[in-house]
């Protein structure tokens, strides 16, 4: 279990370093020592080495400015590698000294280190990380790409491509923005004079939905969830019913949204296994 939880909290460290920090270097450097200071006071050193080397890994396979040559196949490998952890290993009876000082309580009872480290680096995954898999998921089925979809004109889908793909959940990245937005159709469709072209809410959509993903079905609140996701499929319906004879719009909302909601549903499972092993 601590081995997944590390290596979820590097990966999704180097993406979060990759995204925001205005020094790549100071980012890597601090949230290596953060990795190996936790994995040295909870008696996890070797662990934390692994997921360091598993962080480097990501950021080789998974470039943040261009497709990944790998394609969909790093989260695969992430996925059976942390879900392995979880299953085969389990947790450990001694967590070292911060096992020893470790006390967190919660409606469903005690939090062990272990338990806390896994949902801490699941949490963390889901913010950028999740970004990445999604933008490769896009880039595999080739999405609002002009050439593929036959249309010449009348369509948002028709949007010059960013070399570096498609980001995730729901729309293209405008080739002039430095940014991968997770919701960024709005800005493709919108006139550059538009002032809601400047908004970049969009950012915090995708990863706040996938956290409420995992929290709601933590904590048992199908129905919440279930109303969640057909609101968003509520909003979105007026630009998807717009899409025209292509279909290039909606297969790019369902293709992104299903996979972001699956990444979601798939770090809530891996730590309710977790808690209940």
């Amino acid at each position: 279990m601590i081995l997944a939880g590390f290596v979820l909290l590097a990966v999704g460290a180097v993406d979060l370093v990759r995204q925001f920090a205005p020094r790549r270097w100071i980012g890597f450097t601090v949230a290596a020592a953060v990795v190996v200071l936790l994995g040295i006071g909870g008696d996890a050193l070797l662990p934390a080495v692994l997921a360091l080397a598993a962080g480097a890994l990501w950021i080789w396979s998974m470039p943040d400015d261009r497709p990944s040559r790998a394609g969909f196949w790093p989260a695969v490998a992430l996925a059976a590698l942390s879900i392995g952890a979880v299953v085969w290993v389990g947790a450990r009876d001694d967590a070292g000294l911060i096992g020893e000082l470790w006390t967190l309580r919660s409606p469903f009872g005690d939090v062990p280190f272990d338990l806390a480290v896994l949902a801490l680096g699941a949490g963390v995954f889901l913010l950028e990380s999740a970004n990445l898999v999604v933008r490769a998921a896009l880039d595999g089925e080739h999405t609002w790409r002009p050439a593929e979809t036959g249309s010449t004109s009348g369509s948002a889908a028709e949007a010059p491509a960013d070399p570096r793909g498609p980001v995730n959940a729901d729309a293209p990245v405008l080739p002039d923005s430095p940014e991968h937005s997770d919701h960024a159709a709005v800005e493709a469709i919108l006139p550059a004079t538009d002032p809601r072209n400047g908004f970049k809410g969009g950012r915090l959509i995708g990863p706040l939905e996938r956290v409420l993903v995992m929290i709601l079905t933590l904590a048992a609140a199908y129905p919440i969830l279930a109303a969640m996701l057909a609101a968003k499929g509520i909003v979105r319906f007026p630009e998807i019913s717009r899409d025209g004879e292509t279909g290039a719009r909606a297969e790019y909302f369902l293709v992104g949204s299903l996979v972001s909601w699956v990444i979601g549903l798939g770090a809530a499972f891996l730590v309710w296994w977790a808690a209940h092993s």
